[in-house]
């Protein structure tokens, strides 16, 4: 199964970034984007890819501590980025330091359980709001996210997500997560 670490806005959080982004389908060149859809929104942690359902009780496990050794922290979504030309998103702000240890742990916890991952890159947080399969301009995007600033939340949770890519050929259709496990953080 196709896994990931992530932390998940709440539902509150979720609706204030919705605002934001129906404002962004109304730009030019918008439609030829592939959005994430509201049940996909989410800081990704770290990335796991394929990893076998034999992996997945000593992978959960070492999240757990990971969990576990992290307190709560303050997070809130701001402004908003792109990497290239091919992906936009929102971005992160409040205790970072903190969300990049839990990513850290996440991704380590994943090496001791056997998953097999590329070489570690340092963190950026992000929630993924669009991706294109071309090089687009996002700077009128990116423009418009400049004034939004989401309410602060607590996070209280390490999140094991499984994701299956579409495989229809629909226009449009999008991926689908599934929260595999939760494990509260701190002791």
């Amino acid at each position: 199964m196709r896994l990931f670490a992530a932390v998940l806005p709440p539902g509150d959080v979720a609706d204030e970034l919705g605002s934001a982004v129906g404002e962004l389908h109304r730009l030019p060149g918008a439609d030829a984007l592939r959005w994430t859809g509201r049940p996909g929104w989410h800081c990704t942690l770290a990335f796991y890819g394929e990893v076998d359902e034999d992996v997945l009780p000593g992978l959960s496990e070492r999240l757990a501590r990971a969990a576990h050794r992290t307190p709560a922290f303050p997070l809130a979504l701001r402004g908003g980025g792109h990497f290239g030309g091919r992906a936009l998103w929102a971005g992160v702000s409040g205790e970072i330091r903190t969300l990049r240890l839990l990513a850290d742990r996440a991704e380590a916890a994943a090496r001791k359980a056997g998953v097999p991952l590329p070489d570690h890159r340092r963190y950026r947080p992000h929630l993924t709001l669009a991706r294109s399969r071309s090089d687009t301009g996002f700077e009128a995007y990116v423009s418009a996210l400049d004034a939004f600033a989401g309410r602060a939340w607590t996070v209280r949770e390490l999140c094991l997500v499984r994701s299956e890519l579409p495989r229809s050929g629909v226009p449009g259709e999008r991926p689908r997560y599934e929260t595999v496990r939760r494990w509260p953080l701190g002791p």
